[in-house]
């Protein structure tokens, strides 16, 4: 079932609201001709798929664009409960999505932990999943091992820590809701927010249960994160084989993220077969910081990079 809700800023593009088999509707914007190869873009914490509105643009010329506001953000279903946002599910409302809007494949491409989501999707849906682009999203393995081994990240990750925290048991106030903002964005965002885009942001975290489901996706995540002074058991897992990327796969990653270093970017190349690595001189809100430059690197990516062949 798709029906239409109104658009928020005048400056969105249009977007729909989709049910799907996992049991949530998500709102979604769609660009461009449905019959040209489909592109999925998932936006990472704390935002919506107003992420990607430079991007959409840029990219619907030559291709489908599909990004919706995913579980638990935006205008899309919160469903409460921790267990509704675990990995799985978040990866089948993705393949879902695609199903409803009748694509059967795609290509993925995720920032922060819409990109974590990638990694995972890719892997667990090859036939359906055909190319990968990340932009600041380290892969899994690399980022649990490096959550061990290297002080530095530990460091930078203690954020992880305070967001599964965050909004447990009551909404935030507004001045809460203020302070979360200029905290997040003011220290990590490396471009000015304009203001018709901090209001859709309060507005859309002031909605009841809205802060709660955003930061499930941290308490859901089966991601180690030691203090500083602890030495947990290490998982076996981190430094076992682990399976292959097999999809094309583009990564960009700005070098003055401060909550993602470029440590997390060693040992990649073995578990990814075809993998190129842009480093852009930004911080970690990409579509954002750098527009331009990350849609031009996408498109001419998309446009030299030929489609996977079905697995058989």
């Amino acid at each position: 079932m798709i029906r239409s809700v109104p658009s928020l800023t005048v400056r969105e593009e249009p977007t729909r609201r989709v049910a799907l088999a996992t049991g949530v509707e998500l709102n979604v914007a769609c660009l461009g001709n449905p019959s040209a190869p489909p592109l999925i873009l998932l936006h990472g914490f704390p935002e919506s798929h107003r992420t990607w509105r430079h991007q959409m643009l840029a990219l619907a010329i030559n291709h489908y664009v599909i990004a919706p506001d995913q579980r638990g953000f935006g205008e899309s279903s919160r469903p409460e409960g921790v267990s509704n946002y675990a990995p799985q599910l978040l990866m089948a409302d993705v393949v879902a999505l695609a199903d409803a809007l009748g694509v059967e494949t795609f290509t993925l491409i995720g920032h922060d932990w819409g990109g974590a989501l990638a990694w995972g999707a890719a892997l667990r849906y090859p036939r359906r999943v055909r190319r990968l682009a990340l932009l600041n999203a380290p892969h899994p393995q690399i980022l649990q091992r490096t959550l061990f081994d290297d002080m530095g990240q530990r460091r930078a990750s203690q954020f992880i820590r305070t967001f599964r925290g965050f909004a447990v048991d009551r909404d935030p106030d507004a001045g809460e809701l203020e302070q979360f903002f200029w905290s997040l964005f003011v220290e990590h965002l490396k471009a000015r927010v304009p203001a018709h885009e901090r209001e859709l942001y309060i507005r859309q975290w002031s909605q009841p249960g809205a802060m709660t489901a955003m930061t499930n996706w941290y308490r859901a995540a089966d991601l180690i994160v030691p203090t500083m002074e602890e030495t947990p058991e290490r998982p076996e897992w981190i430094d076992a084989p682990f399976p292959m990327v097999s999809q094309p796969t583009i990564l960009l990653w700005g070098m003055r993220n401060a909550g993602l270093l470029p440590v997390l970017l060693e040992g990649l190349e073995t578990l990814v077969a075809d993998l190129q690595i842009v480093r852009m001189d930004a911080g970690h809100f990409l579509p954002w910081e750098a527009p331009q430059a990350v849609s031009r690197t996408l498109a001419a990516w998309l446009a030299r990079t030929p489609v996977k062949p079905p697995l058989v």
